[in-house]
C-alpha cells in the first residue's frame, strides 16, 4: 500500500523549496486524504499545522527547514518512506482557554504549548490564581504568568526558569514570570485534571494580555484554563529522538 503524504510548509524559501523537492520524489495528496502530514519549518510552523489539522486524526511529522526545531525531525529528503515507517508516536493534549475582555466578550482558544497572561502596561499585572475553585494566591504582582503543558514546558516556561515535565507526567507547570510580591514565588506543579483561573485586579489600571499558542486577547478581565482531553494531537519522531527524550536531553545541557 503507497503511503498517501500530505506535505506542509511554511512561507520561508528553504521550506517551499524543500516542499517543492520531496512533492517531486513522493508525490502529494490533501491533507484530509492523508495518512500522514508532513510539516516542514520551524516549531511556530509545526504548531500551526497542529492546530490546522487537529479535526482530521492525522499524525504530523515535522522535518526542521526552521530556526527552531524542538519538535521537529532532521531533514532529510532520501529515506522518508522508511523513517515514517518506523517512527515513534506522542501524544499531546491542548489546553483549553476561555476568556472574558473589560468590554464583556467572552473568548475561547487552545493552546498546545502554553496559555500566557503578561502585563499590557508599563505598571506590573496584579492577578489572583484559583485552582479547582480554591484561591490559592490572592495577589501576584508581577509581569505575568503561564500553565504550560509538558509539550511547552521547554519553551517560554522553562525561559522564565520553570520546569521541565516529562511526557507522562500528567501534570502542568504554572510559572511566574518576574514576580515581584510574592518575590520569591516561582510556581507550582498541578495535576493535568486541574482548573486554573486567573482574575486580573485593577484591571483599569494595569491592563493584562492573554496569548494561547500566539491566539492574542487584550485587556482582559479573567482567564479559565483546562487540559481538554478530547483532542488528541499525534507527533511522530524518529526512533531514539522522541519528545520524551528530548525533554530529558534538555535538562543536561
Amino acid at each position: 500500500m503507497t503511503l498517501r503524504i500530505a506535505f506542509m510548509a511554511s512561507e520561508a524559501p528553504v521550506a517551499q523549496t524543500a516542499r517543492a523537492a520531496l512533492i517531486g520524489r513522493y508525490g502529494n495528496v490533501a491533507p484530509r486524504d492523508a495518512d500522514v502530514i508532513v510539516a516542514l519549518g520551524g516549531d511556530g510552523y509545526m504548531l500551526r499545522t497542529m492546530h490546522a489539522t487537529q479535526a482530521l486524526s492525522v499524525p504530523v511529522y515535522g522535518m526542521n527547514r526552521g530556526t527552531i526545531g524542538f519538535l521537529m525531525n532532521d531533514y532529510s529528503e532520501t529515506d522518508l518512506i522508511e523513517r515514517l515507517g518506523a517512527a515513534e508516536a506522542e501524544v499531546i493534549n491542548p489546553l483549553s482557554m476561555r476568556a472574558m475582555d473589560q468590554a464583556g466578550e467572552e473568548h475561547h482558544a487552545l493552546a498546545i504549548n502554553e496559555v500566557s497572561l503578561l502585563r499590557a502596561g508599563p505598571q506590573a499585572a496584579k492577578l489572583k490564581i484559583t485552582v479547582d475553585g480554591r484561591v490559592r494566591l490572592s495577589e501576584l504582582v508581577c509581569d505575568g504568568a503561564l500553565l504550560a503543558t509538558p509539550a511547552g514546558s521547554t519553551a517560554y516556561n522553562y525561559s522564565a526558569h520553570g520546569p521541565i515535565l516529562p511526557i507522562g507526567a500528567d501534570v502542568l507547570a504554572l510559572t511566574a514570570i518576574a514576580a515581584f510580591r510574592p518575590r520569591r514565588w516561582r510556581g507550582a506543579l498541578l495535576p493535568k485534571t486541574a482548573r486554573v483561573r486567573f482574575d486580573v485586579l485593577e484591571a483599569d489600571k494595569r491592563p493584562v494580555m492573554a496569548d494561547a499558542d500566539s491566539i492574542s486577547i487584550r485587556d482582559i478581565d479573567w482567564v479559565e484554563i483546562r487540559s481538554e482531553p478530547a483532542i488528541s494531537h499525534r507527533i511522530l519522531f524518529d526512533p531514539g529522538h522522541g519528545l520524551e527524550e528530548r525533554l530529558i536531553s534538555e535538562q543536561f545541557t
